[in-house]
């Protein structure tokens, strides 16, 4: 008897998302059937998968995994995209979803777009990790070289679900990404990988950001990395604590609270619906 399990393909400002959802199914899916979806799926960036929530009052326990089998723990444009799909289903506005960064909130706003709770960032080197201990890290000693152009140097480092390094440039286009962002990812700095972003603030309230996600590579958007832009540009006195962060597939708007609490609104675009066959897919 063959194992048929539906999915979504959406994207969140051209972050390449896979939405499955396991739950009310059989447990003890492992990662032998999770690699037979990863293989019969189309491209994705990251693919949210849905279990049935361990912490009653909670919709769905998510599980986001990277296109390199990694595991992350926070994807704030996947997290849209699973609020989306979950709106559909239950035709409701407001959800809790537990992921590896813990309980997060998310609602649908009178404009259809998505807000959600990213969480409260992280600074100490300890919780990013660092390898090594950095009493200020609003700018840690970490820099490399580019075979053209100038050099990167002494990054903002956070943890919002994952970790983090954001570099300051006046130019986004000075740099190669491509050749800076994996070797920067696997630097013995951060002993789990880390995000790698150019950031170029605009205005205090207006930042452009470039990222190399850790697991996925060159990406159209990263919703966690967009994240902690905006809360280094605060602690550094840069950008106000609302701001509109651009990526190179389009806006989302960033709030760090007085709570502490980081919410990230956007939208959430459906590009089909499917079915995965497992046995054809193993």
């Amino acid at each position: 008897m063959s194992t048929s399990i539906p999915f979504q393909k959406m994207n969140g400002r051209g972050n390449e998302i896979v939405v499955v959802d396991l739950r009310g199914r059989q447990a003890g899916l492992g990662r032998a059937v999770l690699r037979a979806i990863g293989r019969g799926l189309p491209h994705f960036d990251q693919m949210m998968v849905l279990h049935d929530p361990p912490t009653p009052g909670t919709d769905a326990y998510v599980r986001i995994y990277n296109i390199d089998g990694s595991e992350a723990g926070a994807c704030g444009n996947g997290m849209r995209c699973v609020s989306w799909v979950v709106a559909q289903g239950s035709g409701r506005a407001a959800f809790k979803f537990e992921t590896g960064a813990g309980v997060l909130e998310a609602y649908v706003t009178d404009a259809g777009r998505i807000a959600v709770d990213m969480g409260r960032p992280r600074f100490g080197w300890r919780e990013i990790p660092l390898a090594q201990a950095f009493e200020d890290t609003t700018a840690i000693e970490l820099g490399m070289a580019q075979p053209e152009g100038p050099a990167l140097s002494r990054p903002s480092v956070a943890n919002i679900g994952n970790p983090h390094a954001v570099f300051w440039v006046d130019d986004l286009a000075a740099y190669d990404l491509a050749y800076l962002g994996p070797r920067l990812e696997t630097h013995p700095m951060f002993p789990e990988r880390a995000n790698i972003s150019l950031a170029q603030v605009t205005s205090p309230r207006s930042i452009r950001v470039r990222t190399w996600e850790r697991g996925a590579g060159l990406t159209r958007a990263c919703g966690s990395a967009a994240c902690a832009t905006a809360v280094s540009a605060v602690r550094k006195g840069m950008a106000e604590r609302l701001v509109t962060v651009t990526l190179p597939g389009g806006p989302l708007q960033i709030e760090w609270g007085a709570d502490d609490r980081v919410w990230m609104t956007g939208p959430a675009e459906h590009e089909h619906a499917g079915v995965l066959d497992l046995d054809e897919a193993a």
